[in-house]
């Protein structure tokens, strides 16, 4: 078993020669290099285990699981149970109940044990560049080559702070939303959280239960009950098929436009817990924060609830991003051998979530199995078309 196996080396990286069918004799070079092990690259790893692919999954973290451990601690998913699913394996929690961040990080490391899948840890990815027709996974455990990798680090990678937080007094306490735990770690006073999508709205109905707390609201994301005539929002997005648009489509592009849903939260429902909604931050002032309206706020904490931006700097691959995002079709990169998993809107509203990557997880393996019917010469369009999976 090799899901909690550590590298220890940091010279020339062997990787476990007896994994998989398709090894040769005396060359440690890898069909496949998973960069990820979230539930992306585990859902992608038990197709590849089933082809009998040579491959490992990398991730830099010191435990499977650990990204979700480490947010809020009130944290459950919005799908229920029935909709978290890997492949092969059931999320094991009863139906229409809505799993805590921890169960959701035990469930993944259950998962990597249950198939024995081969994922190495504390293995963080420093540069990935091609070398004479192969892959050069540089980690800080050593070297790695591949003849295939797929990049499933997620959509949410560098939290994004404005730079007006570098102008507030040095004794505002200042916490992006990935740092926010629980109100136990928010000194007493106002705070003011900024951004109104799922987390800051979580965030500041959280506070507001000891704390005077403002919510700066840029934008209004469309806000969509929990349940509907008795049934999940899930229930309803599945039944309607709108978690399968694909991202061309009219429909898809309307919701992409439309920015994420918020699910479950409101701002009408956080105004009732007695948070104050303002518009969004416009500056700074000497001792607070300016609002659009023209309100001024003194607040002890600001929590940013701004997002995250992708962050590819350590791919040393030509031709791989526009403008800082990836340039892909279905997770196929113009790149031969280079794909992409679990990004948001990859192929439909599901890419980036736990019970539904496994769809896209399927297709990429089956686009990538040295056996699937394509030319060599194909773009990534032409392939997509020839193997009639779109």
């Amino acid at each position: 078993m090799y899901a909690t196996r550590h590298a220890t080396s940091d010279t020339e990286s062997d990787a476990p020669s007896d994994y998989g069918r398709t090894a040769d004799a005396g060359d440690n070079t890898l069909d496949v290099i998973v960069i990820g092990a979230g539930q992306a690259g585990l859902a992608l790893a038990w197709h590849l285990a089933h082809q009998g692919r040579r491959f490992l999954v990398l991730d830099a973290a010191p435990e499977l699981g650990h990204t979700w451990r480490n947010r809020w601690d009130s944290l459950r998913l919005f799908s229920p149970a029935q909709y978290d699913s890997l492949p092969g394996m059931a999320f094991p929690a009863a139906a229409d109940t809505y799993p805590t961040k921890d169960h959701v990080a035990d469930y993944l490391a259950a998962y990597a044990a249950r198939f024995e899948l081969p994922v190495l840890l504390g293995t963080a990815v420093t540069r990935l560049e091609q070398q004479q027709g192969r892959f050069a996974v540089h980690t800080t455990q050593g070297v790695l080559h591949a003849r295939q990798v797929v990049v499933a680090t997620g959509p949410f990678q560098r939290p994004v702070v404005p730079t007006m937080a570098g102008e507030l007094a040095s004794g505002v306490v200042q916490l992006h939303s990935a740092e926010y735990r629980n109100p136990n770690q928010i000194p007493r006073g106002p705070v003011v959280v900024v951004g109104a999508g799922n987390s800051g709205l979580q965030i500041a109905a959280e506070l507001a239960g000891d704390h005077e707390v403002t919510l700066a609201v840029g934008s209004t994301a469309l806000a969509l009950p929990q349940r509907l005539l008795g049934r999940d929002l899930f229930w309803w997005l599945t039944k309607l098929k709108l978690l399968a648009k694909t991202a061309d489509s009219r429909l898809a592009k309307r919701m992409q436009a439309g920015g994420d849903l918020v699910i479950g939260s409101s701002l009408k429902a956080v105004r009732r817990r007695g948070v104050s909604i303002r518009p969004r931050v416009t500056g700074t002032t000497r001792d607070g924060m300016l609002f659009a309206d023209g309100h001024r706020e003194a607040p002890t904490t600001v929590i940013w609830a701004t997002g995250f931006r992708s962050d590819y700097s350590w791919i040393q691959v030509p031709g791989l991003l526009a403008d800082g995002q990836v340039v892909h079709q279905r997770g196929v990169t113009g790149v031969p051998g280079l794909y992409f998993l679990g990004l948001t809107w990859q192929h439909t509203r599901g890419s980036a979530l736990l019970g539904f990557v496994e769809h896209d997880a399927a297709w990429l393996a089956a686009f990538m199995h040295p056996n699937a019917s394509r030319s060599s010469h194909d773009t990534p369009a032409q392939a997509l078309d020839r193997l009639a999976l779109r």
